[in-house]
Order: C-alpha cells, then structure tokens, then sequence
C-alpha cells in the first residue's frame, strides 16, 4: 500500500480523533480491554468504539455522556447468518445501548448473485437502525470480492439507505487499501459515508485512506495514531 502523504496537510488531533472508531474485537479481548478503550475515547473524543455485541452495555454505560458513541457489529466476521437473525442480533444491540451498526453481508449470496437476499438483509438492519437513530455501516469484506461484486455491494447498500459502504472486518485475508477506498467512494458519491477498517496501524495509512475518499477509520491503533499526528504537528 502506498502511503505516502508528504504532500497533503496534516489534519488537526481533534478533527482525525472524530474519525477514528476504535475496534476491540479480537476473540481474546474482554472487559478490561472495553475499559482501556472507552477511557482513551473519552480522552480523545473518537467517533465511537466498537465492542461484540457481548460488550455493548457495559461499553454503552462506560461512554455515557461523553459524545463518543457506542458501535458494534452485526454478522460478524463472515455474514453467514440468516437475514432475521442479523435483525434480532441488531435490535438486542439497540436495546442495549448500540448506535452504530456494523453489519457484514452474506458475502456467498453476493458471489452467487443472489442479490435479492442482500438487499433484504441490508434494507432489514436499516431499517431497524434508522428506526433507533442507528448509523448502520454496510461491511462488503472487499478481499474475498472481484472490482465488479464490490461496486454491485456498494450499490444495493446505497439503495438501501445504509449509511456507510465499510471495506473490510479487519479479519479476513486484507484490510483495507487505497485502492477499495478509491473504488467505493467513486460508486457511492460523495453523500454517503466510505470507512476503512483493517490494517490502518499507522498516521501513514489512516492519511492514505483518508485522501483516498474514507471519512471513517476502523482501527485498534487509535492511541498511537494519535500520538503520532501529535509528534509532527510539534504539539508533544
């Protein structure tokens, strides 16, 4: 991936924090890991902070009142799960104090052009979303995908009134790169949110993905990122 940035203007701390969801979703990670990263959202101000749906109330309770939101995901990490089932796993996240969602796709109906049940799924999670006020990203998994099922997924979530195209679970064979980002922006318009998750380890990649089109970054890097925009700013 190129990352190189020499060129483009350094964004203030605040303004990338806003940005920035921080993951915590490694099979391995529990409760203490939901503290550290709330405390360093709230210390930040991040957009949100994204947990398995297990964490979602106490993630929920620790980021009350802070303006940093409280995100988890929905189908993850491979989408298999049957449509009403990712809405039942959507509305118990929403209960439980959720407003994002980041749901994955049936990514084997896509491949087999059962585009029918895709746009269900999609429109289904919106629809319950909105319904709550719920930012719902759409995660397509760009690595198992060729250009054209990426823009067909891009598309039917457009249609469908999700909030944001997202490129990747962090899980799967690739994260995110310049040229998914690129490629979805260009499908979806300058309206509708792209993000990047997936590898963004570095101020390096977050500013490459950045100036290929992404307005939110997943990431678990969040804190060294950060510090790193600090350290060329001057401001440590």
């Amino acid at each position: 991936m190129d990352t190189r940035t020499d060129t483009a203007p350094l964004p203030t701390v605040p303004a990338l924090a806003a940005m920035i969801d921080h993951a915590v979703l490694k099979p391995t990670q529990v409760e203490r890991d939901v503290v550290e990263a709330c405390t360093v959202a709230r210390r930040e101000h991040i957009a949100s902070v994204c947990v398995k749906p297990f964490y979602v109330p106490d993630c929920s309770r620790l980021l009350q009142g802070s303006g940093v939101r409280t995100s988890t995901v929905v189908g993850f990490p491979h989408g298999g799960q049957a449509p009403e089932v990712k809405v039942a796993t959507s509305l118990q996240a929403l209960r439980d104090g959720a407003t994002e969602l980041d749901m994955v796709i049936n990514i084997g109906a896509l491949i087999e052009r059962d585009y029918a049940t895709v746009e269900r799924e999609i429109a289904s999670v919106v629809g319950v979303g909105h319904a709550s006020e719920a930012t719902v990203k759409v995660i397509l998994e760009c690595a198992y995908l060729d250009d054209a099922q990426k823009a067909i997924a891009a598309q039917i979530a457009h249609a469908s009134g999700a909030d944001f195209v997202k490129t990747s679970t962090g899980f799967g064979p690739e994260g995110a790169t310049v040229e998914d980002v690129r490629l979805l922006r260009s499908i979806v318009g300058p309206k509708m949110g792209v993000k990047a998750s997936g590898g963004i380890r570095t101020l390096d990649d977050a500013l490459a993905m950045i100036a290929a089109g992404a307005d939110r970054l997943g990431t678990s890097s969040t804190a060294a990122i950060l510090e790193e925009l600090r350290r060329r700013r001057g401001e440590t």
